[in-house]
């Protein structure tokens, strides 16, 4: 703790519920700011541009920028360009993060048979799934599963089962994932949170070491565990999604576990001996 030169932070659950900050997080942030520390946003939120989520944190009193931003859909872009380069690509998502998508090839799928899952036009090379919402009916996931049949590849943003909104518990993709997964035979690669490259990235943009970090997040297994797994020092906050039954189920222990984001900056002092 007293190497820390940079906070990894989540964002959903952590700083914010349904965007709207959580007690104590805003002065928080800007207190570890004041301190010197690099400061890295890591979310694998999938509705949002980094830019669109700044502007709203930024409107909140958060001292960020859409540099300080690493999302799910932005390493994503940069995994398919790597591993997959000039794949044609169709996205299952919720919400338009195309802008973060720079260079990925996007199929427009209006044209699939719904019934047979077949495209009239061109079959994609890779089936990227993002965050859930409406879009993920039965006739969108029957389309995938189709593409997925045919020897297309399968990329999903991040596994998460639920996330926390202002009304509760809400299903997230890693649910339909799953299902995805087992119809098809076919197992996804995994770009965001708790993939150590996920890591690894925000890490190189801060230019700090794993020892020299800390992560702070509310999924004690893709957030916090992960982290841990990569040499980061973890912190899991019992807000967002946290729940008493998964922490006692984990695979593993956190580093540290505080009531909230707003009890780092003490924690961060005690170990700095001030």
């Amino acid at each position: 703790m007293e190497s820390v030169r940079a906070v990894l932070i989540d964002i959903d659950g952590v700083l914010t519920v349904s965007w709207e900050p959580l007690p104590g997080a805003v002065e928080a942030l800007r207190r570890i700011r004041a301190s010197g520390l690099g400061v890295a946003l890591v979310t694998n939120t999938t509705s949002r541009t980094r830019a669109s989520i700044a502007a709203t944190l930024a409107g909140a009193g958060f001292p960020v920028d859409a540099e300080d931003i690493l999302t799910a859909p932005a390493v994503t872009a940069a995994y398919l360009a790597e591993r997959h380069p000039g794949a044609r690509c169709t996205l299952l998502n919720s919400g338009d993060i195309a802008e973060d998508l720079a260079g990925v090839t996007l199929l427009d799928d209006a044209d699939t048979d719904t019934a047979t899952g077949t495209d009239t036009d061109t079959v994609p090379d890779v089936v990227v799934v993002g965050g859930a919402g409406p879009e993920f009916g039965y006739a969108a996931l029957n389309r995938a599963f189709g593409h997925l049949q045919r020897g297309a590849r399968l990329v999903a943003m991040h596994r998460n089962l639920y996330w926390r909104t202002d009304r509760g518990l809400q299903l997230d993709s890693g649910a339909f994932l799953l299902g995805l997964e087992r119809a098809a035979r076919s197992e996804a690669e995994i770009t965001g949170k708790p993939a150590p490259a996920f890591f690894e990235t925000a890490l190189a943009r801060l230019g700090v070491g794993p020892g020299e970090a800390l992560m702070v997040g509310d999924d004690i297994e893709s957030d916090v565990l992960a982290a841990q797994r990569t040499g980061i020092t973890g912190v899991l906050v019992k807000t967002g999604k946290y729940l008493p039954e998964s922490h006692r189920a984990a695979s593993g222990e956190p580093d540290h576990v505080l009531d909230s984001f707003a009890d780092l900056p003490a924690l961060l002092d005690a170990a700095a001996g001030r």
